[in-house]
């Protein structure tokens, strides 16, 4: 299947390109790397970026000036940039700006206020911003409060800090991008930021012609390698490189307007090796952390439905279910609230010897004034079932059911009857902040169901 990545910083301007950059950009295009963000670090390497932007369709360009050249940041400079990015729309972002306390090649304190000037114009001209931080993650932190870059947000590129700094820069509407020292072996430290994060909030980069992965280390870095940070992402998440791929694109899509995303909502989508199945939108819960009330993606896959599809257009989007470990059904919806298509779909995967799971909210007697169980037998291999709390009013306030804290009980007696069904049945909730998890383990235990913690924002 192939593949489409966006390398989301690099320096195509430098001068280790100028003999071979058709090349290049050919092999990064052999490894699906089909749209590069070349960035500047002064006023000429961002002019250069820009007539890099115009001369290639793929290339796209930020302009700004690095902490290292600070001391450029004159008024005159910063108007120059602004007038830059005035004459051309394939400038997609400030930077790369921020604050390098390592070399300190320039003063500090005109570092912090070259980045303050280059804050306050990516908020003029509502353009995202691309970060340099090293050795200065509280100060990068405290001027980025300070001077609301939320607004506009961005990405903390070559990220270098821990795992509490990278939750503080998501907070506040930042990106958090991962280059080939990724997959240096002594980089433990990376790898488990990249754990901890939803890969919702990731981008890859190469920042060449510098850091090259673990297999090129030592030689010139080109945006081709983006596959081989990814690849390495793809280990780190449990994901295949084809998820990666995909999400990583559509983050850079949503904060730049780059990389090629695919619009079409999707009936049938792919995570790892699951086929998973959007039946529909409809919900009986309004629950308070699902992400569809923001945005209707999951893994990268647009599931806003604009109809809900019929039995044959279901089939028809499955294609070749053997390709599959199983086929899920589960969407932005309650997909039993469409039981009978739910059980046609389900008999025709069973005759094609799949594996057959649900993922509900364990509300459909409720809805069906009836026992649908019995109906399922021999049909679904595997329920999950989203308890979410270990009592009733905390299921209601979290969850919102249109039934009222009458579903709780509901969804523990829906739980309790599966079992004399369905063949695995577990009971899943998600962290929040606050939850006391383990009385939801606790409440699926006397059940007699497996349970299952799903993390904050990795739900899907």
């Amino acid at each position: 299947m192939p593949i489409s990545l966006v390398d989301s910083h690099a320096h195509l301007d430098d001068k280790r390109f100028a003999d071979d950059l058709d090349a290049v950009l050919n092999r990064a295009n052999e490894q699906g790397v089909d749209t590069i963000l070349t960035v500047g670090c002064d006023l000429e390497s961002s002019q250069r970026s820009i007539d890099l932007a115009n001369r290639y369709p793929q290339i796209y360009a930020a302009v700004g000036i690095h902490p290292h050249d600070a001391v450029t940041a004159t008024d005159a400079a910063i108007a120059q940039l602004r007038s830059m990015v005035a004459a051309n729309d394939k400038i997609v972002a400030i930077g790369e700006t921020g604050l390098d306390f390592y070399r300190d090649r320039a003063p500090r304190d005109v570092q912090r206020d070259a980045f303050r000037r280059q804050i306050r114009l990516a908020r003029e001209l509502g353009k995202p911003l691309i970060i340099h931080d090293r050795d200065a993650h509280d100060e990068i932190l405290s001027i980025l409060r300070e001077e609301q870059a939320a607004e506009v947000g961005g990405v903390l590129h070559c990220f270098s800090g821990d795992l509490d700094f990278a939750r503080a820069c998501v907070a506040m509407n930042f990106l958090i991008s991962f280059p080939g020292t990724l997959t240096y072996p002594t980089n433990a430290a990376l790898r488990e930021v990249a754990a901890g994060l939803p890969i919702d909030v990731m981008l890859v980069e190469t920042d060449c012609p510098y850091l090259a992965p673990q297999t090129w280390r030592g030689k010139r870095n080109e945006p081709a390698y983006t596959r081989s940070t990814a690849e390495t992402l793809a280990q780190i998440k449990g994901l295949t490189l084809e998820d990666v791929a995909r999400i990583t694109t559509r983050n850079a899509w949503r904060l730049f307007g780059i990389g090629h995303v695919e619009q079409q909502s999707r009936i049938a989508y792919a995570i790892r090796n699951s086929l998973y199945l959007n039946i529909t939108n409809r919900c009986s819960n309004a629950c308070t952390f699902c992400a569809k009330f923001h945005d209707f993606t999951v893994k990268g896959h647009q599931l806003c439905l604009q109809h809900e599809p019929d039995v044959n257009e279901v089939i028809a989007a499955i294609g070749d279910p053997s390709r599959y470990d199983e086929v899920v059904f589960c969407g932005y919806g309650e997909p039993l609230l469409r039981l009978d298509l739910v059980k046609e779909v389900a008999t025709w995967l069973k005759q094609h010897g799949m594996t057959v799971r649900i993922n509900t909210d364990g509300q459909a007697n409720l809805v069906h004034g009836r026992d649908i169980l019995p109906e399922l037998a021999g049909l679904v291999d595997a329920l999950s079932v989203s308890l979410n709390a270990a009592d009733a009013a905390t299921y209601q306030r979290l969850c919102r059911s249109e039934y009222g804290e009458a579903a709780y009980d509901a969804v523990k007696e829906f739980l309790r009857a599966a079992t004399k069904h369905i063949p695995s049945v577990t009971a899943s909730a998600v962290a929040l902040p606050g939850l006391d998890v383990e009385a939801v383990h606790k409440v699926a235990n006397d059940l007699g169901v497996e349970f299952l913690r799903r993390e904050y924002n990795e739900v899907g």
